[in-house]
């Protein structure tokens, strides 16, 4: 038997390890759990039946079972959030399951099985290599000619692959005042009035920035101002980059946090509009980092007589439980006396597999809203398969706030 703080060497370990802690109750494991799927809130009827799973009263067993099943399973591009939905039932609009995924033993729990999947996705064999060949068939030559061929190591090679030179080129390198998207990704303004202290509700979502950056002295450069959520999706490019020219004056990639628990995590995908209308305030509970760029804001005549910030928080959610920042980046926490140069388009790091986001963070009055000129993209036309893979479907509409929230 291992440690409370050890991570298991492989599946059985792991179901031993929570069986045990069942069994004797380990930190009050069985009583989180057992409150947890007595309090289960029913997922709505609408739910396609490939995501739903029934926590209700389940015992340990059950448990067990889930996750063996989960292990082995290998995801595909467009269902890659399955076993992820599945498992938030348990805690969707459920104050009991929130507390077991997130706390004490539950926590260490969903922490050892995320390292499990890490080492899975790490495996060099021919699992690995038959899991990056169902990814390249399914994204298909289009998509994968955009990057460097292989071969790949492992998935997690696969997953965070380069691009190939001059496939993102950096729009308006030279003018300080563009700020361009920090990866692949889908946009969606979150809040324009960033509070400190409090999360005070703006157009239905809060944010409390101190909480998100970990209280750096540099949350209050962004008091009242704008958030913007880049999300990524599971087929896209997983590397993040600086959106302007800078010198990066703090960073830290280590700020630790939950792995699982979003309360209503189906709605973070909302037909299309993903992100919108979501409490983000609740990402200062997940696994993160952050990077803080102090660049020139160009005046009227264009001389870069002013100084400003911008943040950029990687958030890794649901099953990851990696914000991997290159070397240039690391080792730049608080008191950080010689800024690191960072050019508009640089590399910062990358997610291994699993759902992530950016969110980052402009001063007030200095991004008041998303800017195109005439002929720049604004999106793409998508198969079908696609879309309902990653975007729309009935299960992820309003319709899943079947009853207000407890306070």
């Amino acid at each position: 038997m291992q440690g409370d703080e050890q991570y298991s060497a492989n599946l059985d370990d792991f179901l031993k390890k929570i069986t045990l802690w069942y069994e004797t109750d380990h930190e009050g494991f069985k009583t989180m759990y057992d409150a947890a799927v007595a309090n289960v809130v029913p997922y709505p009827e609408d739910t396609p039946e490939e995501v739903r799973c029934d926590w209700k009263g389940k015992d340990i067993q059950f448990l067990c079972e889930f996750f063996r099943e989960w292990y082995h399973w290998k995801s595909g591009v467009n269902n890659g959030l399955d076993y992820i939905e599945k498992f938030s039932w348990l805690n969707y609009e459920n104050d009991y399951g929130m507390v077991f995924v997130t706390s004490g033993p539950g926590y260490k729990m969903t922490a050892d099985f995320t390292n499990l999947q890490g080492l899975q996705m790490d495996d060099e064999g021919p699992e690995g290599q038959a899991l990056i060949q169902k990814w390249v068939d399914e994204l298909g030559h289009k998509r994968m000619d955009d990057f460097e061929p292989g071969p790949w190591r492992n998935f997690n090679d696969f997953f965070v692959r380069d691009l190939k030179e001059g496939r993102r080129p950096i729009d308006h390198k030279d003018d300080d005042s563009v700020v361009v998207a920090p990866a692949d990704c889908v946009i969606n303004m979150i809040v324009d009035e960033l509070t400190e202290e409090t999360p005070i509700p703006v157009k239905t979502v809060t944010m409390n920035v101190r909480q998100l950056l970990g209280d750096s002295d540099y949350a209050e450069m962004f008091l009242g101002g704008t958030a913007v959520s880049c999300i990524l999706m599971p087929d896209s490019y997983h590397w993040y980059h600086a959106p302007v020219r800078g010198q990066v004056v703090e960073a830290r990639s280590d700020i630790g946090g939950a792995y699982y628990g979003m309360r209503d995590f189906p709605e973070l995908l909302n037909k299309g509009n993903v992100g919108y209308g979501y409490d983000y305030e609740m990402f200062d509970n997940f696994r993160r980092g952050y990077l803080i760029i102090k660049t020139w804001y160009p005046d009227a005549k264009g001389e870069h007589n002013e100084v400003g910030f911008v943040g950029l928080v990687p958030v890794g959610l649901n099953s990851i439980a990696s914000v991997n920042f290159l070397e240039k980046f690391q080792g730049l926490g608080p008191g950080l006396t010689t800024p690191v140069p960072v050019e508009k388009g640089e590399k910062i790091g990358n997610f291994k597999y699993g759902g992530s986001l950016n969110i980052l963070l402009f001063e007030k009055g200095r991004f008041p809203a998303l800017q195109l000129l005439q002929g720049q993209r604004i999106g793409v036309l998508e198969q079908p398969e696609r879309t309902a893979g990653l975007f729309t479907g009935s299960y992820h509409t309003q319709s899943r706030r079947r009853r207000p929230l407890a306070p």
